[in-house]
């Protein structure tokens, strides 16, 4: 059975790029993880619950993904078992937990749960999906990144897309279709297997992976990546709540929210795309820093206009805030790759990973506990993430020329 896996393996890699095939599992994997966020109206009716009580379960999302990451990070799990299985149990898992959360949990309490698991298992697929890129193309580190998260952004997308094709849908099976898209990234992931660079490694246990923070390159990506991602999870959360409180759901005929949120949320797909191209002629770290302050720009902007601008004006500028809020994305995590020995570099990402995402969760419980009081001057509170990202850029890069 294992030599028919074996030869199934090659054959995918031969006929596939092997790239192609990962970024298309990041793509249906990572569906799970704003899953009940697209059914929120749908929750919020059912449940009884409030703007903030739906931050919590996407906050429950995170906070499993923060402690999974911890463990494959600091007990070396990252670099020492095969990527593509980690990815493989831990879709299937993810996929069982999402049914769960869809057809058991009966308010917050419980939701919280399942989400907490489905956060869990999403640790096994987006940063070992970032590895398996490596151990397959080292050498296109900044481009192919920049697809995959391109994938992970349609993927965040993906379920208020489900959400517009299944609008006479229960919630329940919107947020199934999402485990069965994972079922199918853990068949293509599994069958594809590891590359055949960065071998497994022994663990150097914490003090080993901590220690790349004390290389200047990976601190001042981490640092910027940081700041990145203050601002990016809150955007994704909110952007539909930003489209019912502005003139976008009553001013653009023939629009629908869910509709307008894919289209927001997946133009960062496009900006990752194109930073990736971009990234080979000027560099990632010129990429991540434009990018991060076209988002942040974009930001100030909507902060400023959102009462006065039209709606296709607004419309404009919320496409262009969604492709630069994640662009730097991929080049932060190429930049502190290359910054790390190959022996590190799982557990350097995972940890970084694991930083960043506790960020979030932050940011989040902010903007969605404030916005029924501030309303859409929210997006005021996601401003210094790109800010102080850019700062400390500007200050750990002017050390090291």
């Amino acid at each position: 059975m294992s030599e028919a896996f074996e030869n199934l393996s090659e054959l995918a890699a031969s006929r596939v790029s092997p790239v192609v095939t990962i970024a298309l599992a990041q793509l249906l994997g990572t569906s799970l993880w704003f899953s009940a966020n697209s059914a929120a109206d749908d929750l919020r009716r059912a449940w009884g619950v409030s703007v903030a009580d739906i931050g919590v379960l996407t906050s429950a999302v995170q906070l499993g993904f923060i402690l999974a990451t911890l463990v494959f990070a600091l007990g070396g799990l990252a670099d020492r078992f095969p990527a593509s299985r980690i990815f493989a149990v831990c879709a299937l898992l993810g996929a069982a937990f999402n049914a769960c959360f869809a057809w058991f949990s009966t308010g917050i309490a419980s939701g919280v749960v399942y989400r907490f698991l489905v956060g869990i298992c999403l640790a096994g697929i987006y940063p070992l999906g970032m590895k398996l890129i490596v151990t397959w193309a080292p050498e296109r580190t900044g481009s192919a990144l920049a697809y995959l998260v391109a994938m992970l952004t349609l993927g965040t997308a993906l379920p208020h897309a489900l959400r517009l094709i299944g609008a006479a849908w229960k919630w329940q099976y919107v947020v199934l279709s999402s485990s069965a898209l994972a079922v199918l990234a853990a068949c293509l992931v599994y069958v594809l297997g590891d590359g055949p660079h960065l071998p497994l490694r022994r663990v150097l246990g914490a003090e080993g992976v901590l220690g790349a923070f004390k290389l200047p390159d990976f601190r001042a990506a981490a640092l910027g990546y940081f700041g990145h991602m203050w601002e990016l999870y809150a955007f994704w959360t909110i952007v539909p709540l930003l489209i019912v409180r502005t003139s976008l759901n009553s001013n653009l005929p023939g629009s629908s929210v869910s509709g307008l949120a894919f289209a927001i949320i997946s133009a960062g797909a496009l900006g990752c795309v194109l930073g990736g191209i971009l990234s080979h002629r000027v560099g990632s770290a010129r990429v991540a820093t434009v990018s991060l302050a076209l988002s942040g720009f974009s930001c100030f902007a909507f902060a400023l206009g959102w009462r006065r601008l039209s709606p296709l004006a607004l419309l404009a500028l919320l496409l262009v805030w969604g492709a630069t809020v994640v662009a730097d994305s991929p080049q932060f995590s190429a930049l502190s790759a290359r910054a790390c020995p190959p022996d590190l570099v799982g557990a350097a990402l995972a940890i970084q990973y694991s930083i960043g995402f506790a960020i979030t969760i932050v940011s989040i419980a902010a903007t969605t506990a404030l916005f029924d009081r501030w309303g859409v001057d929210v997006v005021w509170v996601l401003l210094p993430g790109p800010v102080l990202g850019l700062l400390a850029l500007s200050s750990q890069w002017t050390k090291n020329t």
